[in-house]
């Protein structure tokens, strides 16, 4: 009986590669953001970083309108159900348009007291609360373009996406210094750059439906199948966020400059995240459409050859910032206080790379099987179980920025033995659209 042939490296690059501009392409505009308003000093910084935590909070906690559109439309296409495919999408794109007013109705409420919980200084708070007000009126386009994402990768189709992505933060990018500099709003300018991002490439997304003729009327049974599918992911999400603005929080009664290096080094392991995650969504499409296909061997050797590939990737990035760890920081501020934090995380950024090209590699196929109850009771356990309790302790006895990224390496250590183990039993391959 001869062996199951793997998926061709050119299908997974030919999915992969563009996916990996349309995800690098956002934190890769955060980072020029940060570069931007990092010289306009310490206090700025500390805003952005705190008001572009609580903005990442709000919507990574919608990200099953992307990957969870991606595992159903994926599963539809490989069962040669094009069509039904793409009206996941549409339906996606109502539900985005829907939760994106109700987000932004609580966002303009509660940002000033939700940045002072978390920042405990006011002129911090006050910074943080005018940025994400400005940057909340593109909720709806953010969570517009997240639905459109999800139902193009499912349809094998991750180009299109890459070039709406780069519509909108490039003119993005050109527009962030001229409104912060030479036209004088400061740090509204970023905000107001972002907003304009977002709404780009929303309009181009919704273009892409029109043409589909997939802009048809709400369907409540497949908005309801969505949200069924959305609930382990909000709650997996929730995980995350939790301990990501708890880091934040601690890093801000550190100091200020611990608040801005921490983001600093954060947005950097944010961008190398979504490089390596760039495989992970080859992984959904591919084992979405396999077991929809009903294709199980296979989507278990595509499942091992992508993590293959994923820790090679993470092994190089590794190596490529150790080397820049003397350089890179100096582009992002020249505040000497917050270059004096940054070594206490650079180092545990650094080692992590390898650990994190597994766990996203099989994150995405799990997430193209559908198996997300696991991966929601699985990094529950991991975050209050490692992350959380070493966050707060680092507080409670003064570990500061090193602790914190200890909390965060073993995260991901005991989450890669979760997913290993999960991947390895096949329980995740269950066939059929």
């Amino acid at each position: 009986m001869s062996a199951t042939p793997a998926i061709s490296a050119a299908t997974v690059l030919r999915l992969a590669v563009p996916a990996l501009g349309v995800l690098a392409a956002e934190p890769l505009y955060v980072l020029v953001d940060t570069a931007v308003v990092g010289h306009l000093g310490a206090l700025p910084l500390a805003g952005l970083a705190l008001g572009g935590t609580m903005l990442a909070v709000v919507t990574s906690q919608l990200t099953f309108l992307s990957y969870g559109t991606t595992a159903r439309s994926a599963r539809l296409f490989g069962a040669g159900r094009r069509d039904d495919a793409v009206t996941e999408g549409g339906q996606a794109t109502w539900l985005a348009i829907f939760v994106g007013l109700i987000v932004l109705g609580l966002g303009e409420l509660f940002a000033h007291p939700i940045a002072l919980a978390l920042a405990g200084d006011p002129a911090v708070a006050d910074a943080a609360a005018t940025w994400l007000r400005i940057a909340l009126l593109g909720a709806p386009a953010v969570l517009i373009t997240l639905a459109g994402n999800g139902w193009m990768r499912g349809v094998q189709d991750t180009v299109r996406p890459l070039y709406y992505i780069l519509a909108g933060n490039l003119l993005s990018a050109i527009a962030c210094p001229l409104l912060v500099y030479p036209l004088g709003f400061g740090l509204v300018g970023s905000a107001m750059a972002n907003v304009l991002a977002q709404y780009t490439a929303a309009t181009l997304f919704l273009l892409a439906l029109r043409r589909e003729r997939a802009i048809v009327r709400p369907r409540w049974r497949i908005m309801t199948a969505q949200m069924a599918l959305g609930r382990d992911l909000i709650l997996r999400s929730l995980s995350f966020q939790i301990c990501f603005l708890s880091a934040a929080a601690v890093a801000a009664r550190s100091s200020t400059a611990a608040l801005g290096a921490h983001q600093i080094v954060y947005q950097l392991w944010v961008f190398l995240s979504l490089i390596l995650d760039s495989l992970a969504i080859a992984a959904q499409a591919l084992i979405g459409a396999e077991l929809g296909a009903e294709r199980v061997a296979r989507a278990r050797v595509v499942a091992w050859q992508i993590t293959r590939y994923s820790v090679a990737l993470g092994v190089l990035l590794a190596a490529l910032f150790a080397a820049l760890a003397g350089v890179l920081p100096h582009a992002f501020t020249s505040d000497a206080a917050v270059l004096a934090e940054i070594p206490h995380a650079w180092w545990l950024f650094v080692v992590q790379q390898p650990v994190a090209g597994v766990v996203f590699a099989l994150d995405g196929v799990l997430l193209g099987a559908g198996d997300t109850r696991f991966l929601r009771t699985t990094t529950l356990a991991c975050a209050l179980g490692g992350f959380l309790p070493l966050i707060w302790l680092s507080w409670a006895f003064g570990w500061g920025l090193t602790g914190i990224w200890i909390g965060l390496t073993l995260f991901l250590v005991t989450r890669m033995i979760a997913v290993v183990l999960r991947t390895r039993s096949g329980a995740w391959a269950v066939a059929g659209a």
